[in-house]
């Protein structure tokens, strides 16, 4: 196949949700042709409408076709108690049908890293996942990184932290009034808007390194407080209902960041990739939300 950093590559997406859609939304937008898959009939009839082929992860045939075409392959979908779904479709596909890909790229979370007090992660630093849905991303990561080995597969792992955008962001609960302010002294973590994110990934196809981790995270690792508070300011909003971590109006994603403490490094993917965030903190990636999604 083609050196992707030659052309605009043909991407298959397993896993169509928020950012596997807008993968392939900009694989379109830079004149190549996307695939992606999901099992939601009324999703795959949405990414039909935006020009990306369509598929349904069950059906063998479909995906063997798609992974046929397919210069670089994005896994978004997320592993369960069997593995990462994606590595058991995708695997057999490429086998039957005998054009290997250029790149795989598979996204896992810094929920890997655990809790650091604080303290700086590195991807070469030993992975300590805390949480369950950290430790099903470690098996996935060693599942992809081994499937890559064996079968001569450049294999590039992709850690993200709590991911934002257009329609997911502290803009749309502080609107709604389901915002709540919790307080943890010394607790930050980092974000990604889902355009740094994706400009990661395609940044990697450019220039792939088998094997490589690769922390796509933003310059400014902050307190969810803080961030809350200032975005409620920005919106003219009062700040919202403080409330206990244990308190029910808290949501369960939101305790796992806050059972994690730590400051996430870019530094390989800015040095290995040229990658640059072009949010590199949240008042940026917030200001441009308010931007696009005015007030009503």
């Amino acid at each position: 196949m083609t050196d992707p950093a030659s052309r605009s590559p043909s991407l298959l997406v397993f896993g169509g949700g928020y950012l596997g859609f807008e993968a392939a939304r900009e694989a379109i937008r830079r004149g190549g042709r996307a695939f992606a898959t999901s099992r939601s009939a009324e999703r795959r009839t949405e990414m039909a409408t935006a020009g990306v082929v369509a598929l349904d992860p069950t059906d063998p045939d479909a995906l063997t076709a798609a992974v046929a075409q397919a210069d670089a392959i994005l896994v978004t979908a997320q592993p369960d108690a069997a593995g990462c779904p994606g590595l058991k479709a995708l695997i057999p596909a490429i086998t039957a049908s005998a054009a290997y890909p250029d790149w795989i790229g598979y996204v896992s979370l810094t929920a890997v890293y655990g809790d650091r007090a604080g303290g700086w992660a590195f991807e070469d630093d030993e992975l300590n996942a805390a949480s369950l849905e950290g430790a099903r991303r470690v098996r996935a990561e060693r599942d992809w990184l081994d499937a890559g080995r064996g079968m001569g597969l450049t294999v590039q792992i992709f850690r993200l932290p709590a991911l934002y955008g257009p329609g997911r962001s502290p803009l749309q609960k502080l609107r709604d009034g389901g915002a709540r302010l919790v307080r943890k002294p010394g607790q930050v973590f980092n974000r990604i808007h889902v355009e740094d994110a994706v400009s990661g990934f395609f940044a990697s196809m450019a220039r792939p390194h088998p094997g490589r981790a690769y922390t796509l995270a933003d310059d400014e690792p902050a307190p969810a407080d803080v961030v809350l508070e200032w975005t409620a300011a920005r919106l003219g909003l009062p700040k919202p209902p403080e409330v206990d971590l244990d308190d029910p109006s808290v949501s369960d994603a939101m305790r796992r960041f806050y059972n994690d403490s730590k400051r996430l490094s870019n530094a390989r993917a800015k040095g290995e990739l040229g990658w640059r965030p072009k949010y590199p903190t949240w008042r940026e990636g917030i200001e441009s939300l308010l931007k696009s999604s005015p007030q009503p």
